[in-house]
């Protein structure tokens, strides 16, 4: 992965503009905000407009490093950059910061690829992958020219337009955003200015750049099989989740590059045009004016700890905040297209993220007995723990999750989304006390009542997104083992000891008669001030249980949502469908498995000397799960009886349902007790479709026994025939059936050795049987043919290369044709004198 350059583009209006505050305003409207971008590769990518082109030095530096891009390998590059940083001030840094940002991660169009992170791997660049890793890590060169530039309080503009749907929307109409990362920071162009921007310090845009190019750079080339989990951009989420939220310990003070001098936390920003109040719905907080909002990170706590909450809240909102609730409930209807579509890649970074959100909140110091104390004690980061995921994430992951379980492909990679909501669903895998989260147990252990709370202010997350899986299963082939085990997941987290008493709990709380509650916001308890940090002001304490499962539903699904009851009538009833479907995946997995067996033990090397192809009356087996493997198949059964187990655990389903449902699902089978049809009726015309068994059907579950039920001397020519022949043998054949017929049936009717050779030679059985067949005309099964000579065998090519293969063997033992033909004939003889003691009902033509 070799690092190339391309063509420069000139002439691009800059979006990214460095200055520093207390600059003349008319300075800053009349500098030149012209721009190259240069399309390279790893190391000297991109190009950004210079931020605030006044010094000569910097566009010197600049050019420089443009032009090492082409000549100087990465490593090289990074080095040069290096040192750089450490040699130069701030002022002559913050001219190519933009550029180099942009170099990085890419454009924010997509149009530069950057050092393309996403698709770095030590596996196949190692020395790339490490110096790529070294030179972005907190403590790296990359992170110490943030800080540089951040105590010297320089600002960088993003442009609105690239940030997520719903706040680029709520940005454009003037309405201040809920989150109080865009407080404070939204700069209308001047005149002749295009679109709107943020105002940005360098540790927020570098993080904006970061975190969005895993959305923007989508359609990057890719030359090998990528695994998103070794990707040098996964490793890059997860070493800063662990630095700015850390599990153990205080966050590290980032290094001053003044001697005793440390580095300010971003300063609070006037606006510059007034918004209007956010709008009032059910996700809204009260209505204020933004000339009423306190400064962002105004509290002196929240100093500390800016750049993880810094951190959090722009993972959140790259990655999560792509609908809104307003957008979620018109996204209900089948007819309105998607805005965006999230990858696999996308929701494993998520997963990363929920994961060791858990494991943060969960390193919670335990709360002091006495509350005064608490208030007292408590440090910013243990309240910052505290109020994580419910304020930050909560509601933006659920509408997340709504829509991937909404409109995600009915395939394999759901497993992505599937484990990632389960990740949430069980904080206590991240709890401190489990040391081995991963380690599989033979008993799984019971959820300790402590999580009561967590699942009740969570209680959608675990009741509505389950009846969404359920939907989703019951339209899915459960006979894939890959289908058949996220079931199985889904079942086995459900079925963990007192979990399901705990979600029962949670309904019935929600469920509770509402008593006389003063008009106030559902949302209350949950929602963070509109000002700056979640440290400004603290919510008051809500120690109504059944309030709170409320809250949480409301502020999710606004005022009007009706509920449906997880164990409840109706969700009870899909669980018995689901159920009835994995007993016929299971039946069908094995009429499969025995189908698979009964080929391999008929595949033999005589076979190929039958003198008609085994297909030519047999039935459709066009299936492509006949080609999983008895292995999978094996897994499939196992999944699906575990899962089959835990829904009985869970929904308490007696063995009487059970055993009635198994025997449903074993009234479809035919005289064999292998084949199972679709389910269906008998009528006078014949059997008639449910909409089970055209369920069945679509999803090829089960089919019908698909023969040729009429003269098999009249069938369509196959492929693996020859046509002149197949024409010619039927003429010979008919006129010989005319000539002839008299004498084979006497010969047909005798009850001794020769009476049986002829009917063995003369009669085919198939065509008087009486199978159960897909409607159709019932006179079709009562026709009988008589004794008949069939000589269209001989137009199979296999039958003919067959017998040149003969007639050339034999010539190696100087054997002529005729004597060829003689041997053959004896030989057929014999062994159809054999097939006849032992075999009298059984054709080779029909095999």
């Amino acid at each position: 992965m070799s690092p190339a350059c391309a063509v420069t583009r000139k002439g691009r209006a800059g979006a990214e503009r460095g200055r520093r505050p207390g600059e003349s305003g008319l300075r800053s409207q009349s500098r030149s905000r012209s721009r190259s971008r240069s399309r390279c590769g790893r190391g000297g990518t991109g190009g950004g407009g210079m931020a605030g082109p006044h010094l000569q030095q910097p566009s010197f530096l600049l050019a420089t490093l443009k032009a090492d891009c082409v000549n100087k390998p990465f490593a090289q590059r990074c080095h040069d950059l290096e040192t750089v940083i450490e040699e130069l001030p701030a002022k002559e840094l913050h001219g190519i910061f933009p550029w180099l940002v942009e170099s990085i991660f890419g454009s924010l169009d997509g149009i530069i690829v950057g050092w393309n992170l996403r698709c770095l791997q030590g596996r196949t660049n190692p020395n790339e992958y490490s110096v790529a890793l070294d030179f972005l890590d907190p403590s790296g060169p990359m992170m110490k020219l943030v800080y540089k530039l951040q105590a010297e309080e320089y600002r960088y503009d993003f442009p609105v337009s690239y940030l997520p749907g719903p706040v680029k929307a709520s940005i454009q109409e003037q309405v201040l955003p809920e989150c109080s990362l865009y407080h404070n920071k939204v700069q209308f162009p001047s005149s002749g200015g295009l679109g709107l921007n943020l105002a940005l310090n360098p540790f927020e845009y570098y993080m904006f750049y970061f975190a969005i190019s895993l959305i923007t750079q989508k359609n990057s080339p890719v030359t090998h099989h990528v695994s998103p989990s070794n990707s040098a951009y996964f490793i890059l989420v997860d070493t800063y989740l662990k630095c700015f939220l850390p599990t153990e310990g205080s966050v590290l003070p980032p290094p001053s590059s003044n001697p005793g001098g440390a580095i300010p936390s971003p300063t609070p920003r006037s606006p510059a045009v007034p918004f209007s109040s956010y709008g009032m719905h059910h996700t809204s907080l009260l209505k204020r004016h933004i000339a009423h909002q306190p400064s962002v990170n105004a509290d002196p706590a929240s100093q500390e700890i800016w750049r993880s909450e810094t951190l959090l809240q722009i993972f959140v909102e790259m990655w999560l905040h792509h609908y809104s609730l307003e957008m979620y409930q018109k996204m209900q209807s089948p007819h309105v297209k998607e805005s965006f579509k999230p990858t696999e890649e996308h929701v494993l970074v998520v997963r990363l993220l929920v994961k060791h959100l858990h494991a943060f909140s969960n390193s919670l110091k335990p709360e002091p007995l006495s509350p005064s104390a608490h208030s007292h004690t408590a440090s910013p980061l243990e309240e910052f723990k505290r109020v994580v995921i419910p304020r930050f994430v909560q509601e933006k992951l659920y509408i997340f999750l709504q829509h991937c379980f909404g409109h995600w492909p009915l395939d394999a990679s759901f497993r992505a989304v599937l484990e990632m909501w389960l990740s949430y669903l069980q904080p206590w895998r991240y709890a401190p006390e489990k040391s081995s989260p991963q380690s599989a147990e033979p008993l799984p252990r019971s959820v300790s009542e402590k999580w009561a709370a967590f699942i009740q202010e969570n209680l959608l997350m675990y009741t509505k997104l389950f009846v969404g899986f359920l939907n989703r299963a019951l339209r899915t082939d459960l006979v894939s083992p890959k289908n058949a085990l996220m079931v199985f997941r889904v079942a086995k987290v459900f079925a963990q000891p007192n979990l399901a008493e705990m979600i029962l709990k949670g309904e019935q709380l929600f469920l509770e008669p509402e008593l006389v509650i003063p008009h106030r916001q559902h949302r209350l308890f949950m929602s963070p001030t509109l000002g700056g940090s979640f440290l400004s002001s603290r919510s008051p304490a809500v120690t109504d249980a059944s309030f709170k499962v409320k809250s949480h539903v409301y502020s999710l699904e606004g005022q009007d949502f009706q509920y449906k009851q997880m164990f409840g009538t109706e969700v009870r009833n899909l669980v018995l469908k689901l159920a009835q479907l994995i007993c016929q995946a299971q039946q069908t997995a094995k009429s499969i498995s025995d189908h698979s067996a009964e080929t391999m033990a008929t595949q033999s090397f005589f076979s190929w000397f039958r003198f008609t192809p085994s297909d030519m009356n047999g039935s459709y087996t066009g299936n492509d799960l006949d080609e999983i493997g008895q292995d999978s198949i094996k897994k499939t059964d196992e999944y699906l009886e575990k899962a089959l187990e835990y829904l009985c655990q869970i929904f308490k389903l007696s063995e009487a349902q059970l055993t009635q449902m198994m025997m449903k699902c074993g009234t479809a089978q035919d005289e064999n007790g292998k084949k199972q049809l679709p389910d269906c009726i008998e009528s006078e015309n014949g059997l008639i479709l449910t909409p089970l068994g055209r369920y069945q059907i679509i999803n090829g579950l089960r089919r019908f026994e698909v023969q040729y039920q009429g003269d098999a001397e009249l069938q369509p020519i196959r492929s693996y025939e020859n046509a002149t022949l197949v024409r010619l043998l039927f003429r010979l054949s008919s006129g010989l059936n005319e000539r002839f017929a008299d004498q084979m049936e006497v010969l047909c009717s005798r009850e001794d050795f020769v009476g049986r050779l002829c009917r063995y030679h003369l009669i085919n059985p198939h065509l008087v049987q009486k199978i159960r067949y897909s409607p159709m005309v019932r006179d079709r099964t009562s026709q009988n043919w008589g004794p008949r000579i069939s000589l269209r065998f001989l137009a199979s090519y296999r039958t003919l290369i067959s017998l040149l293969m003969i007639y050339f063997l034999a010539s190696w033992f100087y054997i002529g044709p005729v004597g060829c033909t003689f041997i053959i004939l004896i030989g057929y003889f014999l062994y159809a004198v054999i097939m006849t003691f032992f075999f009298e009902g059984w054709k080779p033509h029909e095999h």
